[in-house]
């Protein structure tokens, strides 16, 4: 009997990816903190999540097997810009800093959960193939 791994891992798999790429967003904000007329930007994680798990899409790279993972999890239609919560300073510049590093520390968070998540399937699938 085969292993099915989409529904072994269930969403992790696919959360994982997202918030690395999201990771690297956010990274980039904190980087651009001074420079004139950066837009701060973030990633849609619900949309991103729902690209990932849905086996549509418009344009979509073409899969030669069922389980690859699909990118347009990762491609820039996820991606906005953040709404800023303080008034211009005068040089357009978007980013606002305890905002940029409370994202950074939550999305890690999450991040180091989705793998815990991960550890514990692989846990189960092992034990299961194990036999104990």
């Amino acid at each position: 009997m085969a292993i099915n791994f989409d529904k072994a891992l269930g969403v992790h798999q696919y959360t994982l990816g997202i918030r690395a790429k999201r990771a690297e967003v956010i990274a980039s904000n904190i980087a651009n903190a001074d420079t004139p007329h950066y837009k701060a930007r973030d990633v849609n994680f619900d949309k991103a999540l729902q690209a990932a798990t849905s086996r549509q899409g418009g344009l979509a790279m073409s899969r030669s097997d069922s389980r690859h993972f699909d990118l347009a999890a990762l491609s820039q239609q996820n991606y906005g810009y953040r709404v800023p919560n303080q008034p211009d300073t005068g040089d357009g510049n978007t980013v606002d800093m305890q905002k940029e590093q409370s994202e950074f520390m939550k999305n890690a968070l999450e991040y180091q959960m989705s793998l815990g998540f991960l550890d514990g399937r692989f846990s189960g699938l092992k034990k299961a193939l194990r036999g104990n």
